[in-house]
């Protein structure tokens, strides 16, 4: 057993308030596949936490509903703008061409995960033509896979160019809830031209659960048959809305990302490695050598190395700061 596992905030347990919520909604009978009113709570709080009219269900995993909401910005012989690192592109098998019939994927570049306004010129500009996959949407992640945060005004910069084009635009929020504790405000989504987007839970601090939030309300046509046919209409949904209830209800969803950020600002702040990326959300990224990350795990802590080569370690609702402190002796010790 690891002494602690950083290589991801998933690898956390529950929080209490998920927990506690989900042993709630487990009591009596009530209608199946979200027609009930533990999911009509769940995405009132949601609609009330992004102060925005939206349609709200909830799905099992983040490349679900990725995967799902980029299949209704698209058709088949369409592509979609990400950053080159973006999680669409490198961790989900292919689901969006996969659940969108075909869709592409054209990654972008930028420093830290966020993508560079300048690098949208080119494939917004390149002519529709036959035998290439025009591109029809934006997908943007925030935190993203580096820890860095879009502030409001960069996520309006990026979107404006793509809806000048009657193109949609996507967010990944599967740790929004750490960027809107740096200080990113969601209620601004629908104004910058965010048509669908996706709360992050399980990373968050809840059991498996993602909220997808459809705030162009043309797409929410048919989407239920949409996630019936990919296997994410659960008959007994109340399940997966119940969690968000526990986390917003009192805004343990924000407390709990806030405390994730300060453990990694700890983190960093002891670091004896150089820290490669910013460290505005809950992750660190470190430069390490294969020798020195081996010594880390035979001591029994567990980071992994990232896509760009650095070593990364996330916090979770979970970090205390005694193992954040053992940790970074350790660091020390192999440095």
């Amino acid at each position: 057993m690891a002494r602690y596992d950083f290589a991801s905030d998933n690898t956390a347990p529950a929080a209490p308030e998920a927990v506690s919520a989900l042993l709630d909604a487990n009591r009596g009978f009530t209608p199946g596949y979200g027609a009930d009113a533990v999911s009509a709570r769940a995405a009132d709080l949601v609609r009330a936490w992004l102060d925005a009219d939206a349609e709200v269900r909830f799905v099992a995993s983040g490349t679900a509903a990725n995967a799902l909401s980029l299949a209704v910005l698209c058709r088949p012989f369409e592509a979609v703008l990400a950053h080159e690192h973006a999680h669409v592109l490198t961790d989900e098998t292919g689901a969006p061409g996969f659940f969108g019939h075909g869709l592409g994927l054209i990654g972008l570049a930028g420093p830290s995960g966020r993508i560079d306004p300048a690098g949208l010129d080119a494939p917004l500009s390149a002519p529709d033509v036959s035998f290439r996959q025009s591109v029809a949407a934006l997908s943007l992640t925030n935190a993203t896979e580096y820890g860095t945060v879009y502030s409001n005004r960069q996520i309006e910069a990026l979107a404006a160019p793509v809806k000048a084009r009657g193109y949609g635009v996507h967010l990944d929020g599967a740790r929004l809830a750490n960027a809107v504790a740096a200080g990113f405000d969601v209620r601004g989504l629908p104004k910058a031209g965010v048509d669908i987007l996706v709360v992050g839970g399980t990373k968050a601090g809840m059991p498996p659960t993602e909220a997808v939030v459809i705030f162009d309300r043309d797409l929410a046509r048919r989407f239920d048959a949409r996630l019936k046919q990919a296997g994410q209409l659960p008959s007994k949904g109340r399940f997966y809305a119940a969690p968000f209830i526990g986390m917003l209800e009192d805004g343990a969803l924000l407390r709990h990302a806030a405390h994730a950020n300060s453990m990694a600002r700890r983190l960093a702040a002891a670091c004896p490695f150089p820290v490669r990326h910013p460290v505005e959300a809950n992750g660190v990224f470190v430069e390490m050598d294969d020798a020195r990350l081996s010594a880390l795990h035979a001591a029994g802590w567990r980071a992994y190395r990232f896509l760009d080569g650095a070593v990364r370690f996330m916090c979770s609702w979970a970090t205390v700061e005694a193992t954040v402190d053992e940790l970074s002796e350790a660091l020390r010790r192999i440095a």
